[in-house]
């Protein structure tokens, strides 16, 4: 039988045998990395091509992820002056929207400091922790991780295929 050889740097595989909390954020960072890599290189117009009858692009990828980190994290679990958990679907919606002074480098930049504080605040927290939640009732430090690792593994599918629309570019690496 073949050896079989994985990528000894992939956060996921050395998590494999850690703990629940070690696999949880392994796994929602190794999404959040993809995310990034799928818009590396990628002029601003192509970044903002709408490729899909959707809103959806790329860079509004990168920045709905953004406002899903803050919502999830900061706004959820330690809010600060002014942050305020949003949950209604014109806000999602309006997340993907592109505005003249955005550019694949500030949506980075704003993506990259969102997952560090996301990071942050989730370190200070057991994976039982619960805060209340809107719609929800009430969620688990655990369930947000394990919902992140979905919502941007989903969004990360969806750059995958926009970004393979836009120059070719395939695979998750």
């Amino acid at each position: 039988m073949a050896e079989i050889k994985i990528d000894p740097t992939l956060g996921p595989v050395l998590a494999r045998t850690g703990d629940e909390r070690a696999v949880l954020e392994s796994f929602l960072d190794f999404h959040r990395g993809i995310v990034l890599r799928k818009v590396a290189g990628l002029s601003d117009a192509d970044a903002r091509r709408r490729l899909v009858p959707s809103r959806t692009t790329l860079a509004g990828l990168v920045k709905h992820l953004t406002m899903v980190e803050r919502n999830w994290f900061p706004a959820l679990l330690a809010p600060g002056p002014g942050e305020v958990h949003v949950t209604g679907e014109a806000d999602a919606a309006d997340s993907f929207a592109l505005d003249g002074s955005d550019t694949i480098e500030s949506l980075v930049a704003g993506y990259e400091r969102a997952c560090a504080r996301s990071r942050e605040v989730a370190a200070r927290f057991d994976l039982d922790h619960v805060v209340p939640q809107p719609q929800l009732g009430e969620v688990s430090l655990r369930w947000i991780l394990t919902h992140m690792i979905e919502e941007t593994a989903r969004h990360a599918g969806h750059a995958d295929i926009l970004r393979e629309l836009t120059d070719g570019s395939t695979g998750a690496i």
